[in-house]
C-alpha cells in the first residue's frame, strides 16, 4: 500500500474531492450523527464536535459493508462508540444504531430511532466524500430536518495519510460520485449537479482503473 497522491492523478482526485465537500459552515444542532464507515476519523471528530458544544447528544450508526468487517468486525456504530468513549464522551449521550448497512439505512434507521424526540437539525459527520451523497440522502429520507455536513477538516493529501492507502481512497472517491446519479435515478436520494469538469476527472479515474466500487 501507498500512502502518497500519484502526480499524474492529483488534479483529477482533488477535483472530486473538491466536489464532495459541502462547505456547511457549523452550527449548533440538536443531533451530531456519525455515519459508518471504514474512517474512525468521524467518530473523532463527532466526540470534538460534541465537547465544542455542537450538539448535546451523539448517535452512531453502521453495522458492516465488505470494506469495514476486518476492521470493524463487532460493527462500525459499535467501535465509533467505544472510541467516542475514550475520548471523553460520556455514555448517556452516544446512542448506537447497528443495522444499517448503507447510507440510506444510515438515515432512515437513524430518524426511527430518534422518533420519540424532538429534533429539528442535525449534523451529519461522515468520511469527506461521503458529504454530498449523505446530503442528497438526508433531504429525500428527512426532508423536514435541517441537515449540516461535516468531516474532519484534514486536507486531501493528510487525509490520505490518515487513511494509508490511496488506491482505497480513490475508488472510494469514484464510487461515491458515480452514485450522486445513480441514486437519484433510482430515488434513493435528491438530485445533485455535476459539473462537466467533475465528470471528465470522474472519467478519467475509471478508465485508469479505479473502479473496484462502481455499481
Amino acid at each position: 500500500m501507498t500512502a502518497t497522491l500519484p502526480d499524474d492523478l492529483r488534479a483529477d482526485v482533488q477535483t472530486l474531492w473538491d466536489y464532495h465537500d459541502m462547505r456547511h459552515e457549523l452550527r449548533p444542532a440538536d443531533v451530531g450523527i456519525g455515519l459508518g464507515s471504514h474512517d474512525l476519523g468521524v467518530a473523532t471528530y463527532a466526540a470534538e464536535l460534541f465537547h465544542a458544544g455542537m450538539f448535546p447528544l451523539v448517535v452512531f450508526t453502521g453495522a458492516n459493508a465488505p470494506t469495514t468487517i476486518e476492521r470493524f468486525p463487532r460493527g462500525e456504530a459499535v467501535h465509533y462508540r467505544e472510541h467516542a468513549l475514550e475520548l471523553g464522551v460520556p455514555d448517556d449521550a452516544i446512542l448506537v444504531e447497528p443495522e444499517a448497512r448503507n447510507t440510506g439505512d444510515n438515515i432512515a434507521l437513524t430518524r426511527r430511532l430518534l422518533k420519540a424526540r424532538e429534533v429539528g437539525s442535525v449534523v451529519l459527520i461522515s468520511r469527506p466524500y461521503q458529504q454530498r451523497r449523505a446530503y442528497a440522502t438526508c433531504k429525500k429520507l428527512w426532508p423536514e430536518v435541517d441537515v449540516i455536513c461535516a468531516s474532519r477538516p484534514l486536507p486531501l493529501d493528510d487525509y490520505v495519510e490518515s487513511i494509508g492507502d490511496v488506491d482505497r481512497v480513490i475508488t472510494m472517491l469514484v464510487g461515491d460520485t458515480q452514485r450522486i446519479t445513480v441514486y437519484a435515478e433510482r430515488g434513493f436520494a435528491i438530485q445533485q449537479e455535476i459539473p462537466s469538469r467533475v465528470a471528465d476527472a470522474y472519467d478519467r479515474l475509471v478508465q485508469a482503473g479505479f473502479s473496484k466500487r462502481l455499481l
